[in-house]
């Protein structure tokens, strides 16, 4: 199975990777058109500031790309955020993939919201196996509001999109390969998609 991991800069990669490798994955980083198109599964991840990441995005024509993928795609906090229509980080337009916007979390909670919650309401094949209320790891400041791409969701203040997929897109708000066994599920789950 070929997995590209999509490098356009942002970090946090190697943990993707290691987390790939435990469930027999070498996943390949690159941005090249021809092997993003040819891969069997494509992951879009993310850390760090959104207006920059899409520049870079736009910059390697990734920002068309993406959207015309057919395989299996899951993008990964800031890759799910820029797969909405934009974000309120640094007033960014977004892939529009799901029809819904990011917003940042009001001063009533510590921002970023970091560490373990809980997702709720799973409907997806993305959550085989997983039950209501199991811990995933976050770090962010900015949410993807309730919409009907939502696939899972958590309370922090709101109730906020922790998971959304639309055809053969998924994103995801946690980060799988910091959340133990059960996020390790999720990225099982991601692998055996058709």
């Amino acid at each position: 199975m070929r997995v590209i991991i999509i490098d356009y800069g942002a970090g946090n990669i190697k943990s993707i990777q290691f987390a790939l490798k435990r469930l027999g994955v070498d996943a390949i980083l690159s941005n090249n058109p021809e092997e993003i198109l040819s891969a069997d599964k494509v992951i879009f991840p993310g850390v760090g500031e959104a207006s920059s990441a899409m520049k870079m995005l736009k910059e390697t024509s990734l920002d068309i790309l993406i959207p015309k993928l057919k395989q299996p795609v899951l993008g990964i906090c800031l890759g799910m955020q820029l797969m909405c229509n934009s974000t309120e980080e640094g007033a960014t337009d977004g892939l529009g993939i799901f029809d819904v916007y990011v917003k940042r979390f009001s001063n009533n909670v510590k921002v970023p919201h970091m560490g373990w919650n809980t997702i709720n309401k799973l409907n997806s094949n993305l959550f085989v196996g997983i039950k209501p209320n199991e811990y995933m790891y976050l770090v962010h400041s900015y949410y993807a509001e309730i919409c009907k791409d939502t696939i899972a969701e958590t309370e922090y203040g709101i109730i906020y999109s922790s998971a959304l997929q639309k055809d053969n897109f998924y994103g995801v708000q946690f980060h799988p390969e910091k959340s133990s066994k059960a996020g390790e599920k999720v990225l099982d789950n991601f692998l055996k998609m058709n």
